[in-house]
């Protein structure tokens, strides 16, 4: 959060901003000498570590409007009756998991005797397209989506794979895109509108 915040001031305030890393990204090193394109030798899941929970794309109610993720950007922007933006051709793929579904499997991590890493997420992929197919249905089937070309380095497929959380803490998710979505909508609508509101679906 610290790092948010001067980001945000040099941003206000034009300046230039330093950030400081370390060594330890290197880890183990298989290169010697390291060089800063090396991506490292690290070892996340060692004896050094704590309970780690590996979160995939999270929606729901008190989202930040502006937080700059696909599902607060796609119901923002369909909300305020706004071209969906999307980058490159769309078929690049996420997992979206619904709120409380992660603090459950957060809950049981704690909880429990194992300490992870647990991939937690929804092992269902969506391409950006069909999320903002979604929210078209959810929202406003007239919306339309503006193509943008895609930033770097946008990973193609991320798809969780749940064995573990579900073997070892039980634990899977429970609320499908269709039927969390709304619930989000309806906070945003709250927000945005406040009691001035709009007919969904339509």
């Amino acid at each position: 959060m610290g790092t948010l915040n001067l980001l945000g001031l040099a941003k206000r305030v034009n300046a230039r901003f330093l950030l400081t890393s370390t060594k330890e990204v290197y880890g183990d090193p298989l290169q010697h000498p390291q060089s800063e394109t090396y991506w490292g030798n690290v070892n996340p899941i060692g004896v050094r570590t704590a309970r780690i929970a590996r979160i995939f794309n999270t929606y729901g109610p008190r989202t930040c409007l502006d937080d700059g993720r696909v599902v607060s950007n796609f119901v923002s922007q369909a909300l305020r009756k706004e071209p969906l933006t999307v980058y490159g051709d769309g078929k690049q793929t996420r997992s979206f998991h619904y709120v409380s579904d992660l603090v459950e499997g957060l809950m049981l991590l704690m909880e429990g005797d194992h300490v992870g890493p647990f991939n937690l997420g929804n092992p269902a992929e969506f391409t950006m397209l069909e999320l903002a197919q979604v929210v078209q249905e959810t929202i406003d089937p007239e919306a339309k989506i503006e193509y943008r070309p895609n930033t770097e380095d946008d990973p193609h497929k991320r798809k969780p794979d749940i064995s573990r959380a579900k073997d070892l803490l039980g634990w899977q998710r429970t609320v499908s895109l269709p039927d969390g979505l709304p619930l989000m909508v309806t906070d945003f609508l709250q927000r945005i509108f406040g009691d001035n509101k709009i007919t969904l679906g339509s």
